[in-house]
């Protein structure tokens, strides 16, 4: 920059010249300066005041388009979530062993209410309880004429329901789409189902999630949008639950019990085909949660997995099994069985007298307490303890259901040698229907450990050995004789050579030490075909008594028996058996030189 001096020679020269004052061109250049200075100070504050006018001005555009686009969308409910994140409402379907579904999603809608949009909002609340009985009137009218802004009237609406809201004509009324979650087979395999609820919710969204069953254990999968809508398949054949629901059901109403739990389970791959509980609900409108009482009063109790029993003379096939594998017996050892059975001030006895000695075979087929503890004395605490974990009788079973975890079988303190007599005829421990289920089918698959699970398998599962071929063999002889010869009489399917073991355990009392005189846990644990078993099937009765003779009976050979047989022979043609002629054990034949 070029700076002007105040004095310039020249200038100075030329008024002394004249005669002129030289300072009056001095004051004459400072006067001249500041007013240069004056005008670019105001060229400057004029543009820096045009700037900050265009940025208030852009700013006030923005803010205003922002609330006019907010004023012309629907009201939503407030959320604790991150702006602009969107609801996942696509939910897997879940289907049966052969694709059928057992579980789909649904368009709905939901109903909403804008209050200072209403204009009639005494005639909006009448004519909403009159569509809506469970509506509260008063408090309708009150959140209408209220302060509200906004206020969810219905989660989702049946068609009709729509239609009638619509009719009223109230403009305040509004109607969001959603999804839903169904079951189309209503309460079918209900406990298994679990049931789904809404999460995060909006006037046009709503995330669905599983609240129970494996609804809630895989749900994560089944909102993964990775999985491109992929269906859960399950283990499960429709057909067949539907049958042994029914079946079940008409078995504990004619045996007056308080509830029921079936499973059946496929001895090789360890696919549960069906598994019902009773009573049962409908997924669709689920329960609410008991929050005082027992819990396995409510319909949302699975018996079949959460219902920790005493599974009763069920057990007597493990301890005559071991005996077995160990060495330490055959089918035809002699037990001294003479009773009671003393052990301090304990007494072990026998439905009836048996007689003084009995053979192994003997002590299962007539389910002799006191040939079972003799049994037990030989095999010892730890080897027992050791044998019954291998079955996986005393862990939670892992079936893929949340509420399984709480399945967890109840053991004694001290496992004491009195202990293990009473377990070895199942008394003194408890487990699930499942835990059974999953034991049993080592016998029957020729004496090895599967996983049950309700996700379909591709094969045969390779579990751990527990008991050799032969051993299974043995055993599984000894559980047909049951039926053809001993306590499950009644469980004789023709055609279809069931094996099995009855367990009649009395029902401890909830609120103290001690079992009632009169209420009993009935159980039937079944394979069949006995000479090549394809399934376990475990029946189980809570508090069963039959009343047709002229006194009350309350055994598992007369109660769950029945009921099991005729879930075989109802199940059996469903699942591609089809009746043969068992197999004659081969004659003796001694083979001697000339």
């Amino acid at each position: 920059m070029i700076r002007t001096p105040l004095r310039p020679l020249a200038q100075i020269l030329e008024a002394r010249r004249l005669g002129e004052n030289p300072d009056a061109i001095e004051r004459e250049n400072i006067r001249q300066r500041h007013e240069d200075m004056r005008d670019k100070a105001r060229s400057r504050a004029e543009g820096r005041l045009i700037v900050l006018g265009l940025f208030f001005a852009v700013a006030f555009v923005a803010v205003g388009g922002r609330m006019a686009s907010l004023a012309a969308t629907d009201p939503t409910e407030p959320r604790a979530n991150a702006a602009g994140a969107s609801i996942v409402a696509q939910r897997a379907d879940i289907v049966d062993r052969e694709g059928r579904i057992l579980a789909t999603n649904m368009e709905t809608f939901s109903l909403y209410a804008v209050p200072p949009q209403m204009i009639e909002p005494d005639h909006a609340a009448t004519e909403l309880v009159r569509i809506f009985p469970d509506l509260d009137r008063e408090k309708l009218l009150k959140d209408f004429t209220g302060k509200r802004k906004f206020l969810w009237i219905r989660k989702k609406l049946s068609p009709e329901q729509k239609q009638a809201v619509h009719d009223i004509g109230e403009p305040g009324l509004l109607f969001g789409p959603r999804e839903m979650r169904l079951y189309p087979n209503g309460r079918l395999a209900a406990h298994v189902m679990g049931g789904a609820s809404f999460g995060r919710e909006g006037v046009h969204a709503a995330e669905v999630v599983g609240v129970a069953g494996v609804e809630r254990l895989f749900d994560n999968a089944l909102r993964d949008p990775a999985n491109a809508g992929r269906p859960l398949q399950l283990s499960l054949d429709l057909s067949v639950q539907a049958a042994s629901e029914r079946v079940l059901y008409g078995g504990m109403k004619l045996m007056n019990a308080k509830g029921a739990a079936s499973i059946l389970l496929d001895v090789h791959t360890g696919e549960i085909i069906s598994m019902v509980s009773l009573p049962d609900f409908d997924p669709n409108n689920r329960p609410r949660v008991l929050t005082e009482g027992d819990a396995s009063d409510s319909p949302l109790f699975n018996r079949a997995v959460q219902g920790v029993y005493e599974l009763g003379s069920t057990y007597k096939i493990f301890a005559a099994a071991q005996a077995m594998e160990l060495g330490l017996a055959n089918p035809g050892t002699i037990y001294d069985t003479r009773g009671p059975l003393r052990w301090g001030k304990h007494k072990i006895r026998d439905f009836r007298n048996y007689g003084n000695e009995m053979s192994l075979t003997k002590i299962i087929v007539k389910s002799s307490n006191i040939g079972s503890a003799r049994v037990a004395q030989q095999i010892g605490i730890e080897r027992q303890r050791d044998f019954l974990a291998s079955l996986g009788l005393l862990e939670a079973t892992p079936v893929e259901l949340t509420e399984a975890s709480g399945g967890k079988p109840l053991l004694p303190k001290n496992w004491s040698e009195l202990s293990t007599m009473t377990i070895s005829y199942g008394h003194g421990i408890s487990a699930t229907p499942m835990h059974l289920a999953a034991a049993y089918a080592a016998i029957a698959n020729g004496g090895t450990v599967v996983r049950p699970t309700l996700l379909k398998q591709k094969g045969p599962q390779s579990g751990d050995r527990v008991l050799s071929p032969a051993v299974a063999a043995a055993s599984r002889e000894m559980l047909r004789k049951v039926v053809t010869e001993g306590t499950a009489s009644f469980g004789e399917v023709k055609g279809y050579a069931v094996a099995g073991k009855t367990g009649t355990a009395d029902k401890p009392k909830e609120n103290g030490p001690g079992y009632y005189d009169d209420k009993v846990i009935n159980t039937f644990a079944s394979m069949f075909p006995a000479h090549d078993p394809k399934y376990v099937l475990i029946v189980t009765l809570d508090e069963p008594v039959e009343t047709s003779g002229d006194e009350p009976r309350r055994t598992a050979g007369w109660t769950v028996v029945p009921v099991a047989a005729e879930m075989i022979r109802r199940i059996a043609p469903m699942l591609g058996m089809r009746p043969s002629i068992e197999p004659a054990p081969v004659a003796g034949i001694t083979l001697t030189s000339n």
